[in-house]
């Protein structure tokens, strides 16, 4: 089943409705997806929904310092984001990638970083993001590069 990207809606949710997806596309081969900051009040999830309630993406947004950008006012990092195979390419991820975006600029953010896997990071730089470190390895889980996008919207200092 595909969803068109119109009938997808975007929420905040419980960290526990993006833990299915999560160790479905995330951590297939096993592996923690209930990660540290998830309880945080500070911590935003969103799941990407079909018109039937269906979770086909999800992603975790929490403040944190970006390694790639000290100067950032108001740094946000993008993790754990997933969409389900079966709707690939139909714009759920964007859908969801937007409103992660939306959350961040609303809270006062200023730039969102996250740690790509290489499979991703086409998707990314379509949605505006720069790669701004060499290919890494994260122990179990496989390649990434460090990618950035400013936060349109949100205040900048002088």
């Amino acid at each position: 089943m595909t969803a068109e990207p119109s009938a997808v809606t975007v929420e905040e949710v419980s960290a526990e409705a993006t833990y299915d997806l999560r160790r479905a596309v995330l951590r297939p081969e096993g592996g923690e997806v209930v990660w540290a900051g998830d309880d945080d009040p500070a911590t935003v999830h969103l799941a990407a929904r079909t018109p039937d309630r269906r979770v086909v993406g999800v992603a975790r947004l929490s403040p944190a310092p970006c390694p790639w950008r000290p100067e950032a006012r108001a740094p946000w990092q993008l993790r754990g984001m997933a969409t389900d195979p079966a709707v690939r390419g139909a714009g759920a991820g964007r859908a969801l990638l937007g409103a992660c975006l939306a959350a961040v600029a609303q809270r006062g953010g200023d730039l969102v970083w996250c740690d790509a896997r290489t499979t991703a990071a086409r998707f990314y730089e379509r949605a505006g993001f720069t790669v701004v470190t060499g290919e890494y390895d994260k122990p179990g889980i496989g390649p990434h590069v460090g990618m950035v996008i400013p936060v349109a919207g949100a205040s900048r200092s002088s």
